[in-house]
């Protein structure tokens, strides 16, 4: 197991690696906003006929624009889920989404969660799965990477008052980046065997001798953008657990390492940005020791197996419920943790079927903010806002101003970064505590103790940190779950979106100072350990509590009853 771990995390992080440089290079050129930085001909031209503005914007109108644009999305996906069973490409004939269903799944898939309370062959014609949700996989992935972009260049740019354009990050990111990238993806899907059909539906008689049908469709397509953007939303109800999403080890390696790619190139891109490469290498330390951390947990508590079997005298050793056997356990671990820490939600083993310290670390990865990697955009900039509290913390230590890249890092930024940290854990924790103490929330739970507490402490994790995978055993397809899910989901995208965006704008007005004798190096193994720590301790005690009620109680105590939880 040891060396099948280390050989299976030395292959996925160098590759990962190896493919992020050329990437990097690519976003790099779109922080600098000057038409000579741009390596492809005809953007320009392109801008033009697309009637592109080429005014670069505020941090309040770059807002504006990124906001105004994704409520657009929801609303034209909103009508589209309502109105599908009158739409053509609909080979089921499946009728429209209740109007709470379609709500909580318009927001998901806008704000990049892809949280799907219903099962989508069985719940969405063709038509919505490609022109809904397909659609806003490029857009809300787009939407996250240019405001990453824009916080870069708040760093990068010396006494400046714009960020770039909202609409020329948007069309570029998607025309040049996603687009290229998930051809090049769906394509080697089809040849692993991954279904890109329009014929409908699959007729087949089970062994009980029952016809059943299976619906098709442009699947290949929907997966690449669904790992690429680390959307997560599956065409099928199983997710990548399903053999027409992911049909063989190859296309599950490709599929972790898509998940992890733009994250990667992204810091490397913001070491460009700032003209010192050791500054993402630095993020990317930090990230991939948590990473790895995390990785070594999940698959030492599967390979254990269930300790409360084992200390009944059950010869059974590792937890293999609830996974694929194509897969076992050390790819089911990888993909689970790998998914958790990246924002992308997709799965290949059931989640709720880990043992309970094997699935404490996906919860807790989603609790920390997504930081490890991330979500396409999303991990950077929220990285850098734990960056931004490590300086200001390492500052009063010594009892200087915190600066970051000779940047100063004043009162105004310090509240906002504050303000962002602390919208997730808020909405998670407040959301939870509604839930187990209103009716509505508690109808919703199908097993008793412990573990339904870690049901609706992973859901309100997944959606307010807009992850979208899910423990199974809670009924959240009710009016209840679908609204305050929705409304989490909401919050902790734009509720986060807008904070960074206001810390980019007074940032990219100040000038950038020299470093001095007093000032923190940000590049080193000290820096890097401090910054690990940071997002480790914050995470630490604002979890724990909650998680103790939760996956440790089941560890320690297996059937540990929580009052008013019990069925």
């Amino acid at each position: 197991m040891a060396i099948s771990f280390l050989l299976l995390t030395g292959v996925l992080l160098s590759t990962v690696l190896l493919l992020a440089m050329p990437l990097s290079r690519l976003f790099s050129a779109m922080v600098d906003t000057s038409p000579t930085a741009w390596p492809l001909p005809g953007r320009s031209r392109l801008l033009s006929m697309l009637t592109v503005p080429a005014r670069e914007m505020s941090w309040g109108a770059y807002a504006l624009a990124i906001v105004a644009f994704n409520g657009l999305g929801a609303v034209l996906l909103f009508a589209i889920l309502m109105l599908q069973g009158g739409l053509p490409l609909n080979p089921l004939q499946l009728p429209g989404l209740s109007w709470h269903l379609a709500l909580n799944t318009a927001i998901s898939f806008v704000t990049n969660t892809n949280w799907q309370a219903f099962s989508g062959e069985n719940t969405l014609s063709t038509l919505s799965q490609m022109t809904g949700l397909a659609v806003q996989n490029f857009l809300s992935a787009a939407s996250g990477i240019a405001v990453a972009l824009a916080f870069i260049r708040s760093f990068a740019r010396r006494s400046a008052s714009t960020l770039g354009n909202a609409w020329q990050d948007l069309w570029g990111i998607t025309l040049y980046i996603l687009l290229p990238v998930s051809l090049l993806l769906a394509l080697f899907f089809v040849s692993q065997g991954v279904v890109q059909s329009f014929d409908g539906a699959f007729a087949y008689q089970t062994l009980e001798g029952i016809h059943r049908q299976i619906a098709l469709g442009p699947v290949a397509s929907q997966e690449a953008i669904k790992l690429l953007g680390t959307n997560g939303g599956g065409f099928y109800g199983a997710n990548s657990a399903h053999p027409f999403e992911n049909p063989t080890g190859l296309a599950n390696l490709v599929q972790m390492v898509a998940m992890l790619l733009i994250p990667a190139a992204l810091c490397m891109t913001f070491g460009r940005a700032v003209g010192d490469s050791s500054q993402g290498r630095a993020l990317l330390w930090s990230m991939s020791v948590i990473l790895v951390i995390a990785l070594a947990v999940v698959v030492f508590a599967e390979y254990q197996g269930n300790p409360h079997l084992l200390s009944s005298g059950a010869t059974a050793s590792a937890n293999m419920e609830g996974k694929e056997t194509r897969f076992g356990i050390l790819l089911s671990a990888f993909y689970a943790v790998i998914t958790t820490a990246t924002s992308s939600g997709a799965v290949n083993a059931m989640h709720d079927s880990f043992t309970a310290l094997g699935g404490l670390i996906p919860m807790w990865l989603m609790q920390i903010g997504e930081v490890v990697f991330g979500g396409v955009g999303s991990g950077l900039y929220s990285m850098l806002l734990f960056v931004i509290l490590t300086v200001f913390i390492a500052g009063l230590m010594i009892g200087r101003t915190p600066e970051y890249l000779g940047k100063k890092i004043g009162t105004f930024e310090m509240k906002m970064t504050a303000l962002a940290i602390l919208i997730s854990p808020t909405l998670v924790l407040a959301g939870a505590a509604v839930a187990v103490t209103l009716p509505a929330g508690r109808d919703g739970v199908l097993n008793p103790g412990a573990h339904s507490f870690s049901e609706i402490l992973y859901a309100f994790s997944s959606a307010a940190n807009n992850n979208g995978s899910a423990f199974a055993g809670l009924s959240v397809n009710t009016p209840f779950y679908n609204l305050a899910l929705g409304i989490a989901m909401l919050v902790g995208r734009f509720g986060i979106i807008l904070p960074v965006l206001a810390i980019a704008g007074a940032l990219v007005s100040k000038p950038r100072q020299p470093a001095g004798s007093g000032t923190l190096p940000t590049n080193g193994p000290l820096f890097i350990a401090l910054l690990t720590g940071t997002v480790l301790l914050v995470g630490a005690l604002t979890f724990i509590p909650a998680l103790a009620l939760g996956p440790i109680a089941e560890h320690l105590h297996g059937s540990v009853n929580l009052a008013g939880l019990e069925k």
